[in-house]
C-alpha cells in the first residue's frame, strides 16, 4: 500500500522544476486500474498542475524526484537525462560482504518478457548498461555491506539486477533478492540520494530513511 498521506511537499521549487523526496511504495505514475491512480506525480499536481514527469523511480525506490514545470523545461530536462548530462547517485544495502572497495557492473539488459516486470542480462540482445559501486561500511554481523550506486546509463531495474548480477543483491528485495536476503528488510533498501544538474548549477542531497 502507497504511504496514506495524501500530500508530496517539494523539497526544492522554482519557475522550472521541482524536486520531491518519493517515499517507497508510491508510483511515479499512475498503474493500470483504479487502485494504481495514487502517485508521485498526481500527488504534486495537485499543486503544481503544470507538473511534468521527466524520469521515474522505480515504485519500492524511495528519494529524489525531479518533475518539470511546462513541457519545454520537460522537453530539455528528458534531453539532458537522455545524453546523460544529470548525474544521479544512490544509497543501497546490499547482502554479504564486498571484498573490493569499489568497482563497475558492465553487463547488457533487457526485458524477461515472459516474466514481467522482470529483467534480465542478455550478453547478445541487451543493451548495454553500467552501473558503478563504491562501498560507504561494512557490517560483518548481519553480513551486509552499504554502498553508493552510479548509474551510468539509466534501464529499467538496472541497479537491482546489477547488484544481484554480482552475488550481492539488494536486501528486501522483492524481485532479485532470494526470500531470506528479501526478508532481512521491511522493503528495498534502495534510496535515490543525490541528484545533480550541472547545466543549471543546482545540486540536491537526500538522506536514506534506512
Amino acid at each position: 500500500m502507497p504511504p496514506p498521506y495524501p500530500e508530496l511537499p517539494p523539497i526544492y521549487v522554482d519557475e522550472g522544476l521541482i524536486v520531491v523526496d518519493k517515499p517507497a511504495d508510491l508510483l511515479t505514475v499512475p498503474g493500470r486500474g483504479e487502485d494504481k491512480q495514487d502517485c508521485a506525480i498526481h500527488r504534486v499536481q495537485q499543486r503544481f498542475n503544470d507538473a511534468l514527469i521527466v524520469h521515474r523511480l522505480d515504485m519500492a525506490t524511495s528519494g529524489l524526484l525531479l518533475l518539470a514545470r511546462g513541457a519545454d523545461m520537460q522537453r530539455r530536462l528528458s534531453i539532458a537525462f537522455a545524453q546523460r548530462r544529470v548525474a544521479k547517485r544512490y544509497t543501497a544495502v546490499l547482502a554479504g560482504c564486498l571484498a573490493e572497495a569499489c568497482g563497475e557492473v558492465d553487463l547488457p539488459l533487457m526485458p524477461d518478457w515472459p516474466n514481467r516486470p522482470l529483467q534480465k542480462v542478455d550478453l547478445a540482445r541487451g543493451k548495454p548498461s553500467l552501473t558503478r559501486w563504491r562501498v560507504l561500511s561494512v557490517d560483518e554481523q548481519v553480513q551486509s555491506t552499504r554502498v553508493a550506486l552510479e548509474p551510468v546509463t539509466g534501464r529499467s531495474h538496472q541497479l537491482r539486477l546489477h547488484m544481484q548480477a554480482i552475488g550481492h543483491p539488494i536486501l528486501g528485495d522483492p524481485l532479485y533478492a532470494s526470500p531470506a536476503q528479501c526478508a532481512l528488510a521491511p522493503r528495498l533498501l534502495l534510496h535515490a540520494s543525490w541528484l545533480h544538474l550541472p547545466e543549471l548549477g543546482l545540486s540536491f542531497d537526500s538522506a536514506a530513511p534506512f
